[in-house]
């Protein structure tokens, strides 16, 4: 494991009116490294990977990603940054492959998602639309763009949400490839037994 930091946290605080949600928050993340995220509902696991992906800003304290400001990123650079929160982010009107292909075409990334479809078991449902398609596989279909993207970095709220236990299987087996290869992640989760690797950070919020 390299000891470059990628991700580094710095002073950070959010503050919601007189209410603190956390503050004097610091973390490093290199290559092959996970951050679990835990704490009650409202503790500010959200905003905070909403921070970390550049769509929000904290009250105090900073974000890099490779020595530079999140909100100064280049396009390129923000590709290597996948955020993929509650809402699954589906065109409702067009179908599990059109929405792949379409996010494909968006990252400018190759078309050819077969062997994904076969392992999330959509390959059955890629012609639906995504408006038909159950709680799951709208769940389903979102890991399959978030294996598309191909980023460096996967910052995830709670996606074990909706998935039966064979899904959440696939996608602690998911991230355990992704830090082998190099990637990291930031996972928010009520469930951080399940997500748990050797060398994990957890952060409570």
């Amino acid at each position: 494991m390299t000891d470059r930091v990628l991700l580094k946290g710095r002073e950070l605080a959010v503050w919601r009116g007189d209410r603190c949600l956390f503050e004097q928050l610091h973390f490093d993340l290199g290559a092959e490294q996970l951050a679990l995220l835990v704490g009650a509902n409202g503790s500010g696991k959200t905003t905070l990977l909403r921070i970390l992906a550049g769509l929000g800003l904290p009250t105090r304290g900073s974000i890099t990603w490779k020595d530079v400001a999140i909100s100064e990123l280049a396009s390129e650079q923000r590709g290597e940054i996948a955020y993929r929160g509650h809402v699954e982010a589906l065109k409702r009107d067009l179908t599990v492959a059109e929405n792949l292909r379409f996010h494909a075409t968006l990252w400018g990334r190759e078309s050819r998602f077969d062997d994904v479809l076969e392992e999330l078991k959509l390959d059955k449902v890629a012609h639906m639309r995504a408006r038909h398609l159950s709680a799951g596989q709208r769940r389903r279909t979102a890991l399959a763009m978030l294996k598309l993207q191909g980023a460096k970095l996967w910052l995830l709220d709670e996606p074990t949400t909706n998935l039966d236990g064979e899904g959440r299987a696939l996608l602690v087996e998911w991230t355990r490839r992704h830090l082998a290869s190099g990637g990291l992640a930031v996972i928010a989760t009520h469930q951080p037994d399940e997500l748990a690797m050797r060398g994990a950070l957890v952060i409570e919020l």
